[in-house]
């Protein structure tokens, strides 16, 4: 209940420690894994046709996956998803965990398939997240984004792209990982590629642009003569042969209309040592033979120096200034407001009239985010229209309502290094608010609402929206618990966890991960009057962050402390009532910001909900496990040469119980060896599975024969109108002689072994499921077991694997059957069962009754 984890439990291979490991550098000083991907992520954007991409790595503690090299966007616009944890409902952890490409067209296809995701990021883009692999092993995922509005890339073109960049990224790392230091020939080829540091932002090529030409000249202000370099002459339109090199030559050049600015410039240059940027418009040659005469702007700019004895010298520049300062000038003189934004958001350029229309200088503006040089454009739904103009790459346009009540119009253009922008004064269309789509409007304008829209940023509320997804479909305590350490710990670059919860009045461990061995034995089941800060932060419902070991200490002198250098304790509260403690802590210094503080609080109101929810589900569930075990038989009844034993499972996901049953009944004839299930996973289900097996119980025991059986147990429960239908495999089995007779009702098929050690699947003949036909006829199928076979009887929860047809979960089965010698029906019995019960989310219950006819004398 003090402190927090050790040094998280990373899964590299054994080897020596790597320089600079965890950070972004993960070799020597030469050696920088985003170095070896920069070049690899620009051409994989450039090739599938899309506007960004980024790559993920995996982190040391192989929990998260952490942004490395982005590129075509704003790295900052990404902060929240810098750090996932690789259990994430992300496209892009998908990917990384099933080694499968991730293409998503459009936002509805992203909402289908991962609603967490576009909760996080709602607009409408295309991307596709391709598995990076080295030496076979995933260590990381490439993602390219495309515009969803504009000429959709090709699907085919998009994941050809993808492949192809993914083996030049698996060159490019198993070359870096071969140069990392301590590096052994033993290790695996992906040894060392992990990362665990900020994201590296790689610049995609700019469009190919003219070349601003600079010509250096000479002008002696005394003899009025001028030289000039190649560049010079070239803009004067002259070669050096014809020029003759003076005052008058150049004016030959230049536009009469601009003769008094070279004058002016003279007096300038005289007057105050320097000229500034005087204009000219200089005579074109032009080539194609055409009459007409054509100018070039220039500017010339210089300063004097005093050359041999007293001459006055100046020396300068002749300037193209073709495109950009005459763009500016164009920029200058329209009516509307024009206005660039950088990558990130920054303000790099405004004409005057938009600095008009904001009630700003560009000095002010320059190098700033311009909702937060100007407070009434500090609402978050303005940063917002800026986001998504970034991420769809289309422009968007949207209200603002200065504070004066004017309407003012944006209108954003978007690309990849940046965009501009577009402010002008409009008149407000009814019902608009500030923030709202800009659509015109024939109507009169009404008087303008005077409500801002409350949109909240999409990055502080990613965390919130994540963990809310995730706890909606965790269950159990124990789900609750690891879906907190799995989702918390990469999201906030946390390195343990532990949550407590509150019983009679004290604090027991419910879930660990990461601390030292032992650390929190001396923890346990303190009371709640306890001076920890663990138990503070419960009794106060106030959370406690400590941002060094110094401030923990000066709160708590006696606190005995783990390796961690930051904490946070934050409270579970549940409608009002203390559910436990949550403990958080960081192995490096960390600084709580205001925003965190607000996400970690309300993500510890999450956890406290679901915790309370799922303790009510496993108080019932256990309730419910117990009236369903009870129904199965508690002892099998020891028959002849017979040996027999049974196996359930109940299904872990899911609020409800299931059907399954297996029985052996002694009758006239043999036994019966009966299994069956009951559709549905319901209390319902389990009450019909006890009438069911209670009616195949008299039946065979009444000395029917096999299909008689299932015939009246095929009625019976036609005539329940349960809506409920059932599978069923009976099979009547003689000790003495081994002769059984069998009858399958939509069961999977028995499996058998032989003496031998191999293994068949038994081709019964088969009916209908139970309580569909009231009618229905069951044919029954002859067998001869010899002695030291035995025979597996099963439900179709143990071979059924998502993902896989049925068929191959029984072939796998069998296979195993056939591959256990041992002569132990119990533990052969739980080798069949073993990887049904190693499984954490098992859909269905499963059942399984394994009969071993022995020689004679030997049972």
């Amino acid at each position: 209940m003090g402190g927090a984890a050790a040094a998280p439990r990373g899964k590299r291979p054994a080897g020596p420690p790597l320089p600079g490991a965890g950070k972004s550098r993960t070799g020597s000083p030469e050696a920088r894994v985003e170095d070896a991907l920069a070049d690899a992520v620009v051409a994989a954007v450039r090739g599938t046709g899309g506007y960004g991409g980024a790559v993920y790595l995996r982190s040391p503690d192989r929990r998260s996956l952490v942004l490395c090299v982005v590129s075509g966007v704003p790295r900052g616009l990404l902060k929240p998803w810098w750090r996932i944890p690789v259990s994430g409902a992300l496209p892009m952890c998908e990917a990384f965990r099933s080694g499968e490409t991730q293409y998503l067209p459009d936002d509805r296809a992203t909402m289908l398939r991962f609603p967490q995701f576009t909760a996080a990021l709602p607009y409408s883009f295309a991307h596709a997240h391709h598995p990076v692999r080295v030496g076979g092993e995933t260590v990381g995922v490439l993602t390219v984004l495309h515009s969803s509005g504009r000429e959709p890339a090709r699907e085919e073109q998009v994941r050809e792209g993808l492949r192809r960049a993914g083996r030049d990224m698996e060159e490019r790392l198993t070359a870096f990982a071969r140069r990392l230091p301590g590096r052994t020939d033993a290790d695996a080829p992906a040894y060392g590629i992990e990362y665990d540091d900020q994201p590296v932002s790689v610049r995609l090529p700019t469009p190919p642009a003219q070349a601003v030409a600079v010509g250096m000249v000479e002008w002696n202000l005394d003899s009025d003569t001028w030289a000039g370099d190649d560049d010079a002459l070239a803009l004067l339109g002259v070669d050096r042969d014809r020029f003759g090199g003076t005052l008058a030559a150049v004016e030959e050049r230049v536009s009469p209309d601009d003769l008094y600015e070279l004058r002016a410039a003279r007096r300038e240059a005289e007057d105050t040592g320097q000229i500034r940027g005087r204009h000219l418009r200089v005579l074109e040659e032009t080539r194609d033979g055409a009459e007409a005469v054509h100018y070039r702007p220039v500017e010339l700019w210089g300063h004097v120096v005093r050359a041999e004895g007293t001459a006055r010298l100046l020396v300068g520049a002749l300037v193209d200034v073709a495109g950009g300062v005459t763009a500016a000038e164009a920029a200058e003189r329209l009516p509307d407001g024009l206005f660039s934004l950088d990558q990130d958001g920054r303000v790099i350029y405004a004409n005057r009239r938009c600095q008009d229309l904001l009630g700003c200088d560009l000095e002010r503006l320059l190098g700033h985010y311009p909702w937060r040089v100007l407070t009434w454009l500090r609402d978050p739904a303005y940063e917002d229209r800026y986001r998504a103009a970034m991420l769809t790459q289309q422009p968007v346009s949207y209200l603002v309502r200065d504070p004066d009540g004017v309407w003012l119009g944006f209108v954003l253009y978007p690309g990849v290094h940046g965009l501009t922008g577009r402010v002008f004064r409009t008149a407000a269309p009814a019902g608009a608010e500030p923030g709202g789509t800009l659509t015109p409007s024939p109507a009169p304008p009404a008087d303008p609402p005077t409500g801002l829209v409350a949109t909240a940023r999409a990055g502080a509320l990613y965390h919130v929206v994540q963990m809310a997804s995730v706890l909606t479909e965790a269950v159990t305590v124990r789900d609750v618990c690891r879906a907190v350490s799995e989702q918390l710990l990469p999201a906030f670059g946390a390195q343990e966890v532990a949550l407590y919860t509150v019983r009679d009045g004290r604090m027991y461990l419910l879930w660990e991960d990461g601390y030292p061995q032992h650390f929190l034995d001396p923890f346990e089941g303190v009371p709640l009057d306890a001076d920890l800060p663990g138990v503070h932060t419960l009794t106060t419902r106030l959370p406690l962050f400590f941002e060094s070991p110094e401030e923990l200490v000066g709160a708590y002198p006696h606190l005995a402390l783990d390796p961690m250098t930051s904490w946070a304790f934050l409270p579970l509260i549940a409608s009002g009532h203390p559910i436990g403690s949550c403990i958080l802590g960081w192995n490096t210094p960390h600084r709580f910001t205001a925003e965190e503080r607000s996400a970690l609080t309300a993500l510890a109101g999450l956890t406290a909900q679901a915790m309370e929810r799922a303790r009510l589900y496993d108080a019932e569930s256990a309730v419910a496990r117990g009236l369903q075990e009870g129904l199965l038989p508690h002892r099998l009844p020891a028959v002849g040469r017979l040996r027999t034993t049974g196996r359930y499972l109940p299904g872990t996901k899911g609020m409800d119980i299931g059907g399954d049953w297996y029985d052996v009944i002694p009758t006239g004839r043999g036994v019966a060896l009966v299994i069956g299930d009951v559709e549905g996973h319901s209390v319902g289900a389990a009450a019909v599975m006890g009438q069911l097996r209670s009616a195949v119980h008299a039946f065979a025991s009444s000395g029917r024969p096999p299909q008689e059986v299932i015939t009246h147990t095929n009625r019976l429960l036609a005539e329940l109108e349960t809506d409920l239908f059932a599978t069923c495999c009976y099979v009547e089995l003689d000790p003495t002689t081994g002769h059984a007779r069998a009858v399958r009702a939509g069961h999977p098929p028995p499996l058998l072994r032989h003496p031998d050690g191999s293994a068949e699947t038994l081709d019964l003949e088969g009916g209908v499921l139970l309580g569909v036909q009231p009618d229905a006829a069951y044919p029954v199928t002859a067998l001869t077991l010899e002695p030291g076979s035995v025979l597996a009887l099963y439900t179709d929860g143990l071979v059924e694997v998502p993902g896989s047809d049925i068929a191959t979960g029984i072939d796998t089965v069998r296979r195993c059957l056939a591959g256990s010698r041992t002569g132990s029906v119990e533990e052969l019995a739980d080798r069949l069962i073993g990887a049904a019960r190693r499984t954490e989310d098992r859909p269905d219950d499963v059942a399984l009754l394994l009969t071993a006819y022995d020689r004679a004398g030997t049972a």
